[in-house]
C-alpha cells in the first residue's frame, strides 16, 4: 500500500503526534538553555569564589613579605599547570611579571571585578603565533586581539605603592563546558525527533491500512452484505475492540433484519386468512337476502374477527416493546406463588372444557420476586392455554400441571403437559419466534404469537424461558432471577 505524508497528516492520531513532537522540541530547546545558562552561572560563581580565595591568599604573602614575596608566590603560580591568570603591573599599566603577555585596554584601569568578560592573550602565545605564520607563509593580519586570544573575568586591586594586581580565571572552561552540554542536549533532541518522526510515520501507516480496511468492509455493509464483518488482527490493541463490538453489533442487526423478515413474511402470511375471512363475509352479506338479521350476523362476525387481528397486533406491540426494553411497566414485588394460584383459578373452566385435568402443585409459602404482576399473568396464560390446547390432542388422560420451584439463584414456574410434545430441538428453539407454528399445531386455533409473548416478558423480567422435553408431552419453565434480601 503506497502511502504519502499528506494522507498520514489527514488522520487525527498522526496530527496529534505532530502537535505532541512540536510542544516536546519547544520543551527541549527551553531546556538546553536554561541548563546551559545555568551550567555557565554555576561555574561563574564558582571561578569567582576560587578567585577570593586566591586573592586573600595574596594578600597574607604580601603583608608578611611584602612585595618581593607577592612577586614571588605569582611567579610560581602562574608557571603550574592550569594556573590561574596572575599579573603584576606598573601604576601605569605595564605588566612587570606573571603569566598574560597582553591584555584588553581599560581593564587595570579599573578596581575590583570586572564588570564584564576581557580579552587577553598568555604569556609566549604571541611568539608562537608569530612563528606559526612564518612557518606557512600567511600574510595575514592578525593581532594580538584577533582570533586567537581567549576571554576572562579577573580581580584587580592596587597596593599601597599603586602597584596593580590581577587575579582571573580564563572563561574557556565554562564555555566548552557549555558548548558539550548544549550539543549534547541538540543531539539528544535530534536523535528523539528522528525516532518520533519514523515512530510516527510506521505506526500511522499501519494505523491508516487499519482504517482503509474498516471502511472498506463499512462500504460492503451499507451496500447490504450484513454477512461483512470488521477485520480483526488479534492484536487486542483499541481497534481490535472497537471491531469486535461492531461485529457483535451487526451481528445483532443481522439477527434483527432477519426476525423482521420473518416476522413481515408471517404477518402477510397468517393474517392474509382472517382478513380474507372479513372480506368475504361482508360480500356474502351484501350478495344475500338484505334482511336486518342477515346484517346483523355479518356485522357482528366482523367485529369478533377484528377483534383477534387487534389482539394479535397488540401482542406484536407489546412484544416489541419488551424486546426493545421500552415498556413503561412498573416493577413491584410478585408472589409467583398466588401468580399461579390465579392462572389455574382462572383457567379451571376451559380445561374441563377440554376435558383436561389442570393440577396446581400445593405451595403456602410465598415466592416473591420483583417484576410485574400483569406481564407474568399474561404470559403464564399464553402457556398454560397453549398446555391445554396440545394436551387435549394427545393420548392417555389429557392432564397439565402447574408448580413452582426454587433454585439458588431463581425461582421457576413449570407448566409440564403429557401432549405430543417438541420432540425436535429446533423445532423447540423455533417455537418461541413470532408467528412460528409447528406443523402439528396448524388444527388449533391461534396466532403463534404466546410462547414469543412468554419469551419476551421473560427477557424483560431478565429471566428466561426454556422448552424442555418431557415424558410425553412439553415442560415449559419461566425461570425469574430470585430477589436478594437487603
Amino acid at each position: 500500500m503506497s502511502l504519502r505524508l499528506p494522507a498520514i497528516m489527514r488522520t487525527t492520531a498522526a496530527r496529534l503526534s505532530a502537535l505532541y513532537l512540536i510542544l516536546f522540541a519547544i520543551c527541549a530547546v527551553l531546556l538546553v538553555f536554561y541548563m546551559t545558562s545555568l551550567s555557565a552561572r554555576m561555574l561563574a560563581g564558582q571561578t569567582m569564589d576560587t578567585i577570593n580565595e586566591e586573592v586573600l591568599g595574596l594578600d597574607r604573602f604580601y603583608r608578611r613579605g611584602g612585595l618581593p614575596a607577592l612577586v614571588r608566590t605569582i611567579e610560581q603560580r602562574s608557571r603550574q599547570p592550569g594556573a590561574n591568570l596572575y599579573l603584576v603591573a606598573d601604576p601605569n599599566g605595564r605588566i612587570l611579571t606573571g603569566n598574560v603577555e597582553s591584555i584588553e585596554p581599560g581593564v587595570l584601569a579599573t578596581q575590583g571585578w570586572t564588570t564584564n568578560s576581557f580579552a587577553y592573550q598568555r604569556y609566549g602565545e604571541g611568539t608562537e603565533r608569530r612563528r606559526a605564520d612564518e612557518e606557512t607563509a600567511q600574510d595575514e593580519a592578525q593581532t594580538p586581539s584577533g582570533e586567537h586570544r581567549h576571554a576572562a573575568i579577573a580581580l584587580v586591586w592596587r597596593l599601597p605603592n599603586q602597584m596593580i594586581v590581577l587575579v582571573g580565571r580564563d572563561l574557556g572552561e565554562p564555555e566548552r563546558f557549555r558548548s558539550v552540554v548544549r550539543q549534547s542536549l541538540m543531539l539528544s533532541l535530534g536523535m528523539m525527533a528522528l525516532g518520533g518522526l519514523l515512530i510516527w510515520y510506521f505506526v500511522g501507516r499501519r494505523a491508516l491500512k487499519r482504517i482503509d480496511d474498516v471502511s472498506q468492509a463499512g462500504r460492503r455493509i451499507m451496500g447490504g452484505d450484513l454477512t461483512g464483518r470488521l477485520p480483526i488482527t488479534g492484536a487486542g490493541d483499541e481497534f481490535d475492540r472497537l471491531s469486535e463490538n461492531l461485529n457483535v453489533m451487526l451481528t445483532r442487526i443481522a439477527a434483527l433484519n432477519e426476525g423482521l423478515k420473518q416476522v413481515s413474511d408471517n404477518i402477510a402470511h397468517d393474517l392474509k386468512t382472517p382478513l380474507t375471512r372479513l372480506r368475504n363475509r361482508a360480500e356474502a352479506a351484501l350478495a344475500g337476502n338484505p334482511e336486518t338479521k342477515d346484517y346483523r350476523e355479518a356485522l357482528e362476525g366482523t367485529i369478533a374477527e377484528s377483534d383477534r387481528l387487534i389482539k394479535v397486533f397488540n401482542a406484536i406491540l407489546m412484544i416489541s416493546r419488551l424486546e426493545a426494553g421500552q415498556s413503561s411497566e412498573s416493577l413491584t414485588p410478585v408472589d409467583l406463588s398466588a401468580a399461579v394460584r390465579d392462572v389455574v383459578e382462572l383457567y379451571e373452566p376451559v380445561a374441563e372444557e377440554e376435558g383436561v385435568a389442570l393440577d396446581a402443585a400445593a405451595d403456602t409459602s410465598p415466592s416473591t420476586i420483583l417484576g410485574n404482576r400483569e406481564l407474568i399473568g399474561q404470559a403464564l396464560s399464553n402457556v398454560v392455554d397453549n398446555a391445554i390446547k396440545y394436551s387435549a390432542g394427545g393420548s392417555g388422560k389429557p392432564a397439565v400441571r402447574v408448580s413452582v420451584e426454587r433454585a439458588a439463584d431463581e425461582i421457576r414456574l413449570r407448566v409440564e403437559d403429557n401432549g405430543p410434545g417438541i420432540p425436535d430441538e429446533h423445532d423447540r428453539e423455533r417455537a418461541t419466534e413470532r408467528f412460528v407454528r409447528l406443523e402439528q399445531s396448524r388444527s388449533q386455533p391461534g396466532s403463534g404469537l404466546g410462547l414469543s409473548l412468554a419469551k419476551a416478558v421473560m427477557k424483560f423480567h431478565g429471566g428466561r424461558l426454556d422448552l424442555l422435553p418431557g415424558s410425553p408431552g412439553l415442560t415449559v419453565v419461566m425461570a425469574f432471577p430470585q430477589v436478594r434480601e437487603q
